[in-house]
């Protein structure tokens, strides 16, 4: 049956988003070429540029994906659990550091995602959002150009500890526990507070959860081609 070109430029834009996801958790970002995500594809490099324009612009496209996949798994998570804001908060980044550490091929992906144009400008936007609507109880005061640069702050402090990979001084546990700690702070929350957050993921098997994440994306996004 043939396509529309409508739906043809749809098919191949889904298929281009899959093929690179693969290739990024196989290679890394910086190792993966457009001519070889054209080539899996079955486009040329002209078509793949007159979809996406660049790597980049895929990169965004899937960050969009990464970051509404990280939110999801955490509310289904939490969904019969009583919690509050800030131990969403805490949950949701506690996943997204066991997803960082998964392969170093995905902590290169965040690495790079902190540190492109575009993709910053997604993340801080997105982020700004929640953070407001999570610590706004806590920070009455303050308005949402506040909270996006309390975002600029906490996100620093993110992607340091997402590129700094575990070992035997730095353990998961200690990385967590630091990152919560010093993130809490910035946004003033009472040293019993902090405490009761590391407390919370402490119950969780984050390492799986990640696993789950990464691959029911991956999912997703194929059942889309």
């Amino acid at each position: 049956m043939n396509l529309s070109r409508e739906k043809q430029t749809e098919l191949n834009r889904k298929t281009v988003l899959y093929n690179t996801a693969m290739l990024f958790l196989e290679k890394g970002y910086s190792s993966t070429t457009i001519k070889e995500i054209a080539a899996i594809s079955g486009l040329s490099v002209g078509s793949l540029t007159n979809l996406y324009g660049c790597k980049e612009n895929i990169m965004s496209v899937l960050v969009k994906y990464v970051l509404e996949a990280q939110f999801e798994k955490t509310e289904d998570l939490l969904r019969d659990i009583p919690h509050d804001k800030i131990q969403m908060y805490a949950a949701e980044t506690t996943l997204q550091l066991h997803l960082a550490e998964s392969s170093e091929h995905i902590r290169e992906l965040y690495s790079v995602a902190y540190s492109l144009p575009h993709t910053t400008e997604i993340i801080q936007e997105t982020i700004t959002k929640k953070l407001e609507d999570i610590f706004k109880e806590h920070l009455p005061n303050l308005e949402t150009k506040d909270f996006y640069m309390l975002e600029i702050a906490s996100g620093g402090i993110m992607r340091g500890f997402m590129t700094i990979p575990c070992n035997m001084w730095f353990t998961m546990d200690e990385k967590i526990k630091s990152f919560l700690t010093t993130t809490l702070r910035v946004y003033e929350l009472p040293g019993e507070k902090i405490e009761d957050a590391i407390k919370f993921v402490s119950q969780f098997d984050f390492k799986k959860i990640a696993k789950d994440t990464i691959d029911n994306l991956l999912e997703e996004i194929k059942s889309k081609v």
